[in-house]
């Protein structure tokens, strides 16, 4: 699964639920911390307020009595207000005291948020619900005095009535303190309505000019009416909040339908109405990482329907997908409730099975294919499987019990993939149907990569070596050719023999590089041998059957050649046989211009596949290659023999040259001779050699030549 899938999957996974959850908890955080905050602020500013009121009063009756202490008019005045008060000498003795004395200990400054002044309070002993805190504020109990309020409704002291005007009233029964908590009386006639003032005591501390300190009760006036339309904000407030939470918890149940709805469709199959490979990817994962699941051996398998284009083409598409889908449901049925199938692509089913030894695990498989083979009598299908397996994890000791590792780290894309490289290497015509992706198959990846990865250093580098195989006139003995061959000297992989990197270079498409390098090279020697004086013999070099979908071909081999400044005739192309079936007038085409040009051209490998006698018809060749294989094996013998005389007298006819191939015993040999093959490449007289070796033996035969004549 690529980057960009990864961030869709998760998108759909996460952001439609759990985003809109953790937005509603943010939103509600928020509002509740304003809301506690602006209702801490407004209590704060209420109760400040309030107190400035009180503190001005107690401040005046302060200086009347300083002003009156010694006149009994005012004391007189002052013993009849309602207003408590004591006078403190320096040592904190009462000196004065009017009214009952609740003035609690432990004072402190408080200051007021102006800033202007600070001023030495002291809470009640009775009704501490206002008090000095130590960052110099004033302290309110919200939390006692809402009880005190509540008992006092519970014991009866306050009620509610209901007026003929259908107005709320609030009476108390009696007009006495009762536990610092007073109420006072207001009429209204036209409502007929009681409204009460809860006063909160404070006991305030003013300096007297004599040294004294002048302590007075204040009372904080709370309305109740403002205490009710409080818990009303606060009852609206939760029940907001609550009516949010339902709604959110609505909408998070609706996005949670939806959210499986879009998995759903972002798992879906359109062809077989399914689980597709994104499922197959995801749960996969999910399913080999998980720790319960180390004990097991799984295997990843690449099914794939060979024919399913064929079929498409006999019936429709549409009938495809329904042939597919059937399919699916058929290899469910084989599979159990944790093992998994997926559409992968077009014609490729992935499968995950749990196994307990290849063996079954392959009899199994075998099983699935038949059952598949049998959905309908009339079509003869074929498949085959890749196999990929994760064997069950090392067992390690924890403690005293023995625990298992994790695959944390398995990809089932890349598992997947390997099991994709065995099913590629499963010939169509061996009859095979399943490969398991072994440590063979593993090293073949890694050579394949290795070559992938080196091709072009190794072209720049020129690791490519060319060697040259010599070959022989059987009636004279004489060296009159040669056929060019690479080798690879690698850095970091020594000596590589052709067969280990041309295959590769075939599939892709790196052939054609490799043929523009030998032809060059080829060239290159060739002039530098004539330079030298030296006798030089035509030298044939493979031209891959890629490079004639280019129409210019001749005219590349021409420049290049040129380039080199070597005679045409001194160059030999060699096409394989198998390149005639490709567009044969194009080939035509292009043999011509090269006969045209001075070069020789001839088939390499005739014999090896189904040969064609119209090849050898329509196809101006100068040179006819017989293949190895006619001189040994199942070929060989009488039957070979006379084969292969044919072949030569065909070519004779056509006025081609022949060349054998693979030659190795001195019979083969003295046969060639006999049936008038022109030339003879094989073991028996060179192996392919090294330029410098191949020198040496051009030299030889000039000396030997010489000395003859």
């Amino acid at each position: 699964m690529n980057n960009k899938n990864k961030r869709l999957y998760n998108s759909i996974r996460f952001n439609s639920v759990i985003g809109n959850i953790l937005v509603s908890i943010l939103f509600i955080i928020f509002f509740v911390g304003t809301f506690v905050f602006a209702s801490g602020f407004f209590i704060e500013y209420i109760i400040e307020s309030k107190f400035a009121e009180e503190q001005e009063r107690i401040s005046t009756i302060s200086k009347m009595y300083e002003e009156g202490k010694d006149s009994k008019d005012i004391k007189r005045i002052l013993d009849a207000s309602d207003t408590s008060f004591i006078v403190v000498d320096s040592k904190d003795k009462v000196v004065y005291q009017n009214g009952e004395n609740t003035c609690g200990a432990n004072g402190k400054y408080i200051t007021m948020d102006n800033g202007s002044e600070q001023m030495f309070v002291y809470p009640d002993t009775k009704a501490d619900y206002l008090y000095p805190k130590d960052n110099g504020s004033l302290g309110f109990k919200f939390k006692e005095f809402s009880n005190k309020l509540v008992e006092l409704y519970n014991d009866g002291d306050i009620y509610f009535s209901l007026t003929s005007e259908e107005v709320h009233s609030f009476n108390l029964n009696t007009s006495e303190e009762d536990e610092g908590v007073v109420v006072s009386y207001y009429k209204n006639e036209k409502a007929e309505k009681a409204i009460e003032d809860i006063k909160v005591p404070i006991w305030i501390s003013i300096d007297l000019e004599d040294g004294n300190r002048f302590i007075g009760k204040a009372l904080l006036s709370i309305n109740i009416r403002d205490v009710i339309l409080a818990f009303e904000i606060l009852i609206a407030f939760l029940a907001f909040v609550i009516l949010y939470i339902i709604i959110i918890v609505i909408i998070t149940i609706f996005s949670a339908v939806n959210q499986n709805r879009i998995k759903k469709l972002f798992y879906k199959d359109m062809s077989t109405d399914a689980y597709n490979w994104m499922w197959f990817v995801v749960k996969g994962n999910k399913t080999l990482r998980k720790g319960i699941n180390a004990k097991n051996n799984y295997a990843v398998v690449n099914l794939e329907f060979k024919n399913y284009r064929n079929y498409c083409l006999c019936h429709s598409i549409k009938e495809g997908d329904k042939l597919l889908s059937r399919m699916n449901k058929e290899i469910n049925k084989h599979l159990n409730s944790r093992e998994m199938c997926a559409h992968a692509t077009t014609a490729n089913f992935a499968l995950l099975m749990k196994y307990d030894d290849t063996d079954q695990l392959q009899m199994r498989i075998h099983e699935i294919i038949k059952a598949l083979n049998d959905l309908e009598k009339d079509h003869e299908f074929t498949f085959k499987a890749g196999v990929a397996v994760l064997e069950s994890e090392d067992i390690f000791k924890v403690g005293k019990e023995a625990s298992r590792k994790r695959r944390k780290n398995v990809n089932i894309e890349n598992v997947y993939n390997n099991a994709s490289a065995a099913k590629v290497t499963i010939d169509d015509v061996d009859g095979a149907e399943i490969r398991i992706f072994d440590k063979k198959l593993f090293e073949e990846q890694q050579w394949t990569d290795f070559v992938h990865e080196k091709q072009w250093q190794a072209l720049k580098g020129e690791e490519f070596l060319v060697y040259y195989q010599p070959k022989y006139d059987p009636k004279t003995n004489n060296l009159n050719g040669a056929e060019a061959l690479i080798r690879w000297q690698s850095p970091e992989a020594g000596f590589i023999t052709p067969g280990r990197f041309i295959p590769i270079f075939e599939k892709n498409g790196f052939i054609t590089e490799i043929d523009h390098y030998m032809i060059s090279h080829v060239a290159r020697d060739q002039k530098n041998w004539l330079d030298q004086g030296m006798r030089c013999v035509p030298i044939s070099v493979n031209v891959s059957r890629a490079h004639f979908v280019e129409s210019d071909l001749a005219e590349q081999i021409v420049k290049m050649v040129d380039d080199e400044g070597c005679p045409h005739n001194l160059i030999e192309i060699e096409l394989t046989e198998s390149a005639f079936f490709d567009d044969k007038n194009a080939m035509i085409e292009t043999i011509r211009k090269l006969k045209n040009y001075g070069f020789s051209v001839s088939m390499d490998d005739f014999g090896a596949g189904y040969s064609s006698l119209n090849s050898l018809k329509d196809m101006p060749l100068d040179v006819l290659k017989l293949d190895a294989d006619f001189f040994r094996g199942e070929n060989a013998g009488e039957r070979g023999e006379k084969v292969v005389s044919e072949a030569i007298k065909l070519a004779k006819i056509l006025e081609m040259r022949t060349v054998a191939e693979g030659v190795e015993e001195k019979e083969q040999v003295e046969f060639l001779k006999d049936q008038g093959c022109d030339l003879i490449q094989g073991y028996y007289f060179a192996k392919p050699m090294p330029k410098s070796e191949f020198l040496e033996r051009i030299d030889q035969w000039q000396n030997w030549r010489v000395t003859e004549e």
